[in-house]
């Protein structure tokens, strides 16, 4: 039986047919003149997502206050002759223009420098007269700072601005223990400046900003972020760096960091590299610690800090059960200097310095960086833990010397006396040719005493202490330690006039 198609049918395949005109008309070019339509084009891809802050209101309200700052220092000329070559090329024959050659390219290729980085379009290794590094205003009359280590071999400073206008500039000061300097534009004019931040309120994973003059390209912007605070990379006494991921290079030394409000958190001043460019780890001095030495250079030039005459060390958990502590805070006394004002108000070797003031002590960067912050000659209020006790001693601050005075002593040779052990120590000792202390002659290499550092040579002037002249005192020491129920006794160790305090376990068995 034959079936006729219905309407519907004839009405699809109409359909079909329509948009199949329409669709090959399209593709040779004139569907939109036979269906008298325009052409429906797909929608270009869009995603919606959280956008990342721009920072370019920030950089445009800062960087007129940053600049780039070139250091000529006074050097003696390369001789031509070559004298000048590697040992490498000793060899060469003695032609002035040969070996000259040799001078001129052997760095081709090769690393640059102290610090290891290229020169870019460089390949020479030759003293250059001229350094780069970076440096922002801080005052409308023209102080700016930078690191002491752009700044410190210079004999002149030319300051170039946000918009290459170069002016000269004069040293103010420079304060190597932090690594700042400032300078001074000489002559008339106003000046954009920048503040800095409270930087007790920056908190790890905060956005930050650097802008300096890396490879002596001029002004460049990097972000990132606060990566951590409180480091100490071995620096100087006072390191307290704010870690960020900003890309930092050479040349950026002496740079700000900005955080969102266009404040200086912090100054460029190291990274960690393998290679010598930027992996991500780089170093700011604190706004807080540039601040108050800043203000001291704008004024006297020079920086005065307070001294309290002490050589100071760690309290380790084991130092801290020896003591008698109930936590490792604190910083160990293993000498005070005869002039000090440490010792003159009684402070001594054993002593643990827990408070200045009232302010709580760390460790011993944290005790250096609190009484470096007062002036010389104000008077502190000391805590100390000694004898199982705590005590407060009033200390007149001396004036940090400009370099640490070292004591000597001559030392005539004698017949050895007779050896003793302290097997549970892992020590062989012997008495001082002087009479005080023991002098230790062999350490077994499986001991605590050798895994915390003890050496033949060592000179154990105390245990707990209690001076020691004979093992039966440290014997006797370690017994009062575990009828007290301490875990450790604490041994002061003197070496090339250097005292330090180690504590070891009790008797094993």
């Amino acid at each position: 039986m034959n079936i006729a198609p219905n309407s519907h049918s004839r009405t699809r395949k109409r359909l079909m047919a329509a948009a199949a005109s329409v669709a090959i008309a399209g593709a040779i070019g004139f569907g939109a003149v036979a269906t008298g339509t325009a052409p429906v084009l797909a929608e270009a891809v869009r995603v919606e997502a959280p956008q990342v802050p721009s920072f370019a209101d920030v950089v445009e309200r800062v960087s007129p206050a940053v600049v780039s700052v070139r250091v000529k220092a006074k050097i003696e000329s390369t001789a031509d002759d070559g004298s000048d070559l590697p040992d490498a090329f000793g060899n060469l024959p003695d032609d002035p223009q040969l070996r000259r050659f040799f001078r001129e390219f052997r760095g081709f290729g090769d690393q640059d420098g102290r610090d290891g980085m290229r020169r870019f379009g460089r390949g020479d290794r030759e003293p250059r007269p001229v350094a780069q590094g970076s440096g922002f205003f801080i005052s409308e009359d023209g102080y700016l700072v930078t690191n002491n280590h752009v700044v410190g071999d210079g004999s002149s400073f030319t300051v170039v601005m946000h918009d290459g206008k170069e002016l000269d500039a004069k040293l103010v000061g420079t304060d190597p223990r932090t690594d700042l300097a400032v300078l001074k534009v000489e002559g008339d004019g106003k000046f954009t400046y920048v503040d800095f931040a409270d930087d007790s309120k920056v908190r790890v994973g905060d956005w930050v900003v650097a802008v300096g003059n890396p490879f002596g390209l001029g002004g460049t912007v990097t972000a990132g972020i606060v990566s951590a605070r409180g480091r100490d990379i071995g620096a100087g006494p006072y390191d307290d760096f704010i870690q960020i991921d900003a890309s930092v290079n050479r040349g950026n030394s002496g740079g700000p960091t900005f955080n969102l409000n266009g404040q200086v958190v912090g100054i460029n001043t190291a990274i960690f590299s393998p290679s010598g460019g930027s992996v991500g780890i780089a170093f700011d001095i604190p706004a807080s610690t540039a601040k108050q030495v800043v203000q001291d250079l704008m004024k006297d030039g020079t920086v005065q800090r307070g001294w309290l005459g002490v050589e100071i060390q760690p309290v380790t958990s084991e130092i801290a059960e020896s003591l008698g502590l109930k936590s490792d805070k604190g910083a160990l006394v293993s000498s005070a200097q005869d002039d000090g004002p440490g010792k003159e108000a009684g402070i001594s070797a054993g002593d643990v310095i827990t408070q200045v003031d009232g302010k709580e002590v760390a460790s011993p960067k944290e005790l250096a960086r609190l009484v470096g912050a007062y002036p010389p000659g104000k008077p502190v209020d000391v805590t100390r833990w000694r004898d199982g006790k705590s005590e407060t001693v009033k200390v007149d601050l001396g004036t940090l010397p400009s370099s640490d005075k070292q004591a000597s002593a001559d030392q005539q040779p004698s017949a050895p006396p007779k050896a003793d052990t302290l097997a549970d120590l892992g020590l062989t000792v012997t008495r001082s040719d002087d009479g005080n202390g023991l002098v230790v002659t062999d350490v077994d290499p499986d001991s605590d005493a050798a895994d915390r550092g003890i050496q033949p040579g060592d000179v154990i002037t105390s245990v707990n202490s209690t001076e020691v002249n004979g093992t039966d005192d440290v014997a006797k020491a370690m017994a009062d330690a575990v009828k007290s129920g301490r875990k450790a006794v604490l041994m002061q160790i003197t070496r090339d006039d250097s005292n330090r305090f180690v504590a070891l376990p009790v008797a094993k068995g």
